[in-house]
């Protein structure tokens, strides 16, 4: 089922957490199909820089709070959201109190305001609450396996106690709620120092520092490209009749954390070593989400392949650090034709991933094994990296990037071969 994107002049939406990573592109989004946008950002993991495109237009508002106090707009809204609260592990856990209450009463006051606006709301909510998974991949009638007391609790439980608000006030026809459960998600605009497994490895790949992996890396994630995030959300607000039912947005291509840090090492040219430290409490072995839901009822699924989306992020870091002049069509997203690409965990042919401990750079080899459906094993070692600096300590985007630019761009599809494609998953399309 498909929405309408008609302009939409005489809306107001509102975006809590606005100025954050997914925020602001979502505003944009907003911003550029006609709405009205108030941004709502207490900038404790927001950043100005993310909304200044649109700071002085006239259909954009925004007003620094923190939700946890209830908001006074002074003008009716038509939709709400709900995108407010810490996401990466480090910053959540620097305040857990503080994050459960963004969670709870935060999301009690935004659902108070749809309430009394009569306005449409969407929640926002996590893989996290599926906490270390015994399904695999992850339905949304799988009910989780959470630590409801360790580390990660406050934004675990917070998140499922929002979305046990959000369904009370559904059913009792107090409001029009809609509730996304997101996965991994990069892209432009990450916070280079928020501590997720993308930022921490790209700005330690350019900044030629150890790149540092949790555990043995064989751990895996799924990766959604920011802008194939966005327009899950869009999809879900605007769907008809409401699916009254959680939905999983996310792309369903798996990759151990090994094969991350090769293609960011590819991408990068580095020879940076990796780091091995221990895994945290809770960290889940496997991420993976199950996205039948979304396809069958919003006709979405992922577009932006990872070497694709990564390449572009990179970039953005790279220009960031104020490293390279580069190529504005480096920065554009040209969705694929395929948004699914399949790691180790899932592929029987083994996957080349580089990494390099002291000064012995290591190629590891990433296949299936029968206990966590993927093996590693130490080949000889690789002397020669790809570092384009020639060994100079400035940071800039290596020439390598500038290099395979062209054809990255051209061909973003190329890395997902026939035998890299997931067999469950079909070419995508939306």
């Amino acid at each position: 089922m498909r929405r309408s994107r008609k302009a939409q002049q005489t809306r107001t939406a509102l975006v809590a957490g606005g100025a954050g990573f997914l925020g602001s592109h979502l505003c944009e989004a907003l911003f550029g199909i006609g709405y009205r946008v108030i941004c709502v950002d207490n900038f404790l993991t927001g950043r100005m820089e993310n909304i200044t495109p649109l700071i002085g237009q006239s259909r954009f508002r925004l007003i620094e709070q923190d939700i946890c106090s209830p908001l006074e707009l002074g003008e009716p809204v038509d939709r709400v959201f709900n995108l407010a609260c810490a996401a990466s592990p480090p910053r959540y856990q620097a305040d857990p109190v503080h994050t459960t209450r963004t969670c709870v009463v935060g999301s009690l006051n935004l659902l108070e305001l749809a309430l009394r606006d009569g306005a449409r709301f969407l929640q926002a909510s996590t893989s996290e609450v599926y906490g270390d998974p015994e399904q695999h991949p992850q339905r949304e009638d799988y009910l989780g396996h959470v630590n409801c007391i360790g580390p990660r609790a406050c934004y675990d439980e917070g998140k499922r106690t929002a979305e046990t608000l959000c369904f009370d006030y559904l059913r009792a026809d107090r409001a029009d709620v809609r509730v996304a459960r997101i996965f991994n998600t990069y892209g432009p605009r990450m916070d280079p120092a928020d501590g997720r497994i993308v930022s921490n490895l790209v700005m330690q790949a350019l900044e030629k520092r150890p790149m540092t992996i949790f555990g043995d890396g064989r751990q895996t994630r799924s990766f959604c490209y920011v802008t194939d995030l966005v327009e899950g959300l869009l999809r879900l607000m605007d769907i008809e009749p409401n699916p009254r039912q959680p939905i999983n947005l996310g792309n369903p291509g798996e990759f151990t954390v090994l094969e991350l840090a090769g293609l960011v090492r590819e991408l990068t040219g580095t020879r940076s070593p990796v780091k091995f430290l221990p895994l945290p409490e809770d960290d889940p072995r496997r991420r993976r989400p199950d996205i039948a839901r979304a396809k069958e009822l919003l006709g979405w699924a992922p577009k932006v392949p990872l070497r694709q989306g990564l390449l572009q992020t990179v970039v953005y870091f790279a220009e960031l650090e104020g490293s390279a002049t580069v190529s504005p069509a480096a920065a554009t997203n040209r969705p694929g034709a395929d948004g699914f690409e399949t790691g180790g965990a899932q592929d029987p042919d083994a996957s080349g991933v580089l990494f390099t401990e002291a000064e012995h750079p290591t190629e590891i080899l990433v296949g299936p094994d029968n206990r966590h459906g993927e093996r590693s094993r130490a080949v000889e070692a690789i002397s020669q990296g790809h570092r384009a600096d020639g060994g100079r300590g400035n940071r800039r985007l290596p020439a390598t990037i500038l290099h395979h630019l062209p054809r990255m761009l051209r061909q973003p599809d190329d890395d997902a071969s026939s035998t890299r494609r997931s067999r469950n998953h079909p070419r995508a399309g939306s």
